[in-house]
C-alpha cells in the first residue's frame, strides 16, 4: 500500500522537507524569536534608559566608540546605542504585528464574502483592492502617514492598507475554489446560512496560506517601517526607531562615526531575514508542490 503526503501526520511531512528547506525554517524560526525575546525583555537587558544621556555626557555630549560600558558606543547625543537598538526591536514589532494583524483582519473576511457572493459585489472588491495593489506599498505608505499622523498605531494603519489586497486575493481565489465542493453544496441543501458556511465549512479550508503571508508581509512591513522613520513619517523622535537612527547616524557616518549606523541596521536586516526564512519555509510546508518527492508519492 503505497501512502501519499497528505497521509501523513502533520510532523512527518514536515520531515519529508528537504533539509536545507528545514534548517532554513529553523534558523528563521531562531532569528525571529530571538528579537521577539529582545524586544519583550529589553526593559531588563539595557544598559541605559534610551532617552537618558549617560552622564558623562549630559554636560558636553560626544559619541564614544563601543567598549566595556557602553557595548555598541554611544550617538552624536550621547545616547546608549546598544539600548535604542533593543528598543528599536521593540518599537518594530509592535508595529509589525498590528499591521500585519490589520491588513489581515480586513482582507481575509473581505475575500471569503467577495469569493462567496461573487456578482456585482465581487466586482467591485476586486476592481478596489486591484487599484490598491497596483499602487507601490512604500508609497502608499508614505501617503497616509502624511494623513494619519506619526504613533504606533497610525502607523501600523499605514503600513497595513498595502497588505490588505494580498490577503483579499489569496483567500477570494481559495474561496472561489472551494464553493463548488460536495460538502458546500450539501451544507447549502441543508438550509445552513451565508454565516454558517463562511464560519464554519469555508474559513478552515480557505486560510492555509496566511500564516506565510503574515510572516512575509511582516519581515516587508519591517522595511517599509524604517522607510517611513527614515524620511520622518514614523514614529515620534523621542521613540526609539531603526529608521529614524539610521537618518540621524548617516550624518555621521563620512567622519568615521560608524557604530551608529551598524548596529541599527544589522537588526533591521537581521530581523528580516529572519521572517522571510521562516515565511518562505512555511510556504514549503503549506504548499506540497513546493516540496520534493523524497520516495513518498503525493
Amino acid at each position: 500500500m503505497t501512502i501519499t503526503k497528505r497521509q501523513l501526520p502533520t510532523f512527518l511531512r514536515f520531515a519529508q522537507n528537504s533539509n536545507l528547506s528545514q534548517k532554513l525554517m529553523l534558523i528563521g524560526l531562531a532569528i525571529t524569536l530571538f528579537f521577539i525575546l529582545l524586544a519583550f525583555f529589553a526593559p531588563v537587558f539595557q544598559t541605559w534608559g534610551w532617552l537618558q544621556n549617560p552622564k558623562e555626557f549630559l554636560s558636553n555630549p560626544i559619541q564614544s566608540p563601543p567598549s566595556a560600558q557602553h557595548w555598541f558606543g554611544t550617538s552624536r547625543l550621547g545616547h546608549d546605542v546598544f539600548s535604542r537598538t533593543l528598543f528599536g526591536a521593540q518599537a518594530a514589532l509592535q508595529v509589525v504585528i498590528l499591521a500585519t494583524a490589520l491588513s489581515m483582519i480586513i482582507g481575509v473576511p473581505l475575500g471569503m464574502v467577495s469569493g462567496y457572493l461573487g456578482g456585482k459585489l465581487d466586482k467591485f472588491l476586486l476592481f478596489i483592492m486591484d487599484s490598491i495593489y497596483t499602487l507601490p506599498g512604500l508609497l502608499l505608505s508614505v501617503t497616509l502617514a502624511f494623513v494619519v499622523g506619526r504613533g504606533i498605531l497610525n502607523a501600523a494603519i499605514a503600513i497595513s492598507i498595502a497588505y490588505v489586497p494580498q490577503y483579499y486575493r489569496v483567500v477570494r481565489n481559495h474561496t472561489v475554489s472551494v464553493k463548488t465542493e460536495v460538502f458546500i453544496e450539501a451544507a447549502q441543501a441543508m438550509g445552513a446560512s451565508t454565516w454558517i458556511v463562511l464560519s464554519r465549512y469555508l474559513f478552515f479550508n480557505v486560510i492555509q496560506s496566511v500564516p506565510v503571508l503574515f510572516t512575509l508581509n511582516a519581515a516587508d512591513a519591517i522595511l517599509v517601517l524604517g522607510g517611513l522613520g527614515f524620511l520622518g513619517l514614523g514614529l515620534p523622535e523621542e521613540v526609539p526607531e531603526w529608521g529614524h537612527d539610521l537618518k540621524q547616524a548617516l550624518e555621521a557616518l563620512p567622519t568615521g562615526i560608524w557604530w551608529t549606523t551598524l548596529f541599527p541596521g544589522l537588526g533591521m536586516t537581521f530581523m528580516v531575514v529572519g521572517l522571510s526564512l521562516l515565511g518562505e519555509g512555511l510556504n514549503e510546508f503549506v504548499n506540497p508542490r513546493l516540496r520534493r518527492e523524497n520516495g513518498i508519492r503525493k
